[in-house]
């Protein structure tokens, strides 16, 4: 199946993105007119080596960055002809975020940081839409500690709990188990899956895990800005 063939069923498509950045030495090209289609539902890894791309690549399809040139479309919206506030709008309905670092907010409990999100969303009961997918990460005895109190794995299932409450269109994870170690690292990714899995959630991820790629249907690969492989994942 071509990475094309999804066509208008495409939840996300980028279309000739390019990036450049200055720098001292002149104009840098990060990403050269990168062309793709994300159907709805589907897992896809994003690899490559350091400074292939793969970050800035996460941050145009979710929109906290704009191309130099090319688009993007999320659920048919081009992010190009949208504010700051628009944008923000569309993450806020359509988007969830896991990164390496966990970003969860110190002052809040594991409840309180759940919450978020829904709040902002204007959810009818944040606190019970909370704790039902907090103890679907298996969280329901630690819910009142603080980001603090929590192993590193426990933050991830909490930033994990956080990115899927209000049922994203497309979850973008950068690195998700790049700060565990490698047992709890594949727990994380098997509750991530089968929480994508329940949800029908399209999945974003950047790794640097060849074994953590290959779970997914698809798999992406960039070297020096450039798209040099997509390709499905032998079931």
């Amino acid at each position: 199946m071509s990475s094309n063939e999804s066509g208008t069923n495409a939840v996300l498509s980028a279309v000739t993105l390019s990036k450049q950045v200055s720098s001292p030495e002149g104009s840098l090209t990060i990403l050269s007119d990168v062309t793709f289609d994300i159907g709805s539902g589907e897992s896809v890894a994003v690899v490559g080596p350091s400074g292939a791309g793969k970050s800035t690549l996460l941050a145009l399809l979710a929109g906290l960055d704009l191309p130099t040139s090319g688009y993007v479309t999320l659920n048919g919206v081009n992010l190009s002809e949208l504010d700051e506030d628009g944008r923000a709008r569309v993450r806020a309905e359509s988007v969830g975020f896991v990164f390496q670092s966990f970003h969860l907010v110190p002052s809040l409990n594991a409840l309180e940081n759940v919450m978020l999100p829904l709040e902002l969303a204007s959810h009818a009961n944040p606190r019970v839409a909370a704790m039902d997918i907090i103890e679907q990460v298996g969280l329901a005895d630690r819910y009142r500690h603080y980001p603090a109190q929590l192993s590193g794995g426990e933050k991830q299932r909490v930033a994990i709990a956080r990115a899927f409450a209000t049922a994203p269109a497309v979850l973008f994870a950068d690195e998700p188990t790049g700060n565990l170690d490698t047992r709890t690292g594949s727990t994380i990714m098997d509750l991530m899956f089968e929480l994508n899995r329940r949800s029908s959630t399209t999945l974003i991820l950047v790794t640097h895990d060849t074994a953590l790629a290959e779970r997914c249907d698809r798999i992406i690969s960039l070297d020096g800005g450039n798209l040099v492989s997509d390709s499905r994942v032998a079931a």
